[in-house]
């Protein structure tokens, strides 16, 4: 998945750069609206998150160049009153984010707002799992197995992830919605209920001082 970051302060742009970047996002940063709406001439993106107050070119009036492109827009900014919101949803964004934010929030919004427009992937599967993620089923060698909510979510980042080690504080705050504050038992205990569920005592490692990595059992 591509998304164009248009934001003037280069260090919000790189957090959520970092931040996407990580969830197996390919991201482009915009530190201007003239820069933004160059990078959309070249290039399709599946996502685009756009500050309003931008040098060159506002947020407005980028998102009028946007509409066109049928590409979905966040609209990330400091602009928090109810009339800017309402004045944002009318003009074509599809979501608002609100400066300060929590870095978890919106990462469930990009997920959701992708989900919306069918651009995440419905189906996943390893090995002999298949994840239906619009039913959120889960077969393992076709019998269907019973996950609880956070189960699922946490399988899933699994395997969108396998082969990478996965940080337990980014773990908890992405499935639970939660600053992480050091307690680890909820996530293990999860983890532990995952592996004795799928049988996946070899595929879920533990890596040390890390959290865990999903890998094939061969």
């Amino acid at each position: 998945m591509k998304v164009l970051i248009v934001e003037d302060e280069e260090a919000i742009a790189n957090l959520v750069k970092i931040n996407l970047t990580a969830e197996g996002y390919h991201c482009t940063c915009a530190y201007d609206g003239k820069a933004g709406a160059d990078y959309l001439e070249k290039e399709a993106f599946d996502l685009i998150l756009l500050d309003i107050m931008l040098p060159e070119i506002d947020g407005y009036e980028l998102l009028e160049y946007i509409k066109p492109f049928g590409t979905p827009v966040i609209f990330m900014t400091a602009k928090g009153a109810v009339n800017d919101r309402i004045h944002g949803l009318k003009l074509g964004a599809d979501d608002y984010i609100v400066k300060p934010f929590q870095i978890g929030e919106l990462l469930a919004r990009v997920e959701a707002l992708l989900r919306r427009y069918g651009k995440i992937n419905k189906k996943l599967s390893f090995e002999d799992v298949e994840i239906d993620m619009v039913s959120r089923t889960v077969t393992k060698s076709g019998e269907m197995v019973e996950l609880t909510f956070k189960e699922f979510d946490l399988l899933v980042e699994l395997v969108q992830n396998k082969g990478a080690a996965l940080y337990r504080d980014r773990l908890y705050e992405k499935i639970w919605g939660e600053v992480f504050m050091g307690d680890t038992r909820t996530l293990d205990s999860h983890i532990q209920r995952l592996r004795r569920k799928l049988n996946w005592e070899k595929q879920i490692k533990t890596v040390f001082r890390v959290g865990y990595r999903l890998e094939e059992s061969s």
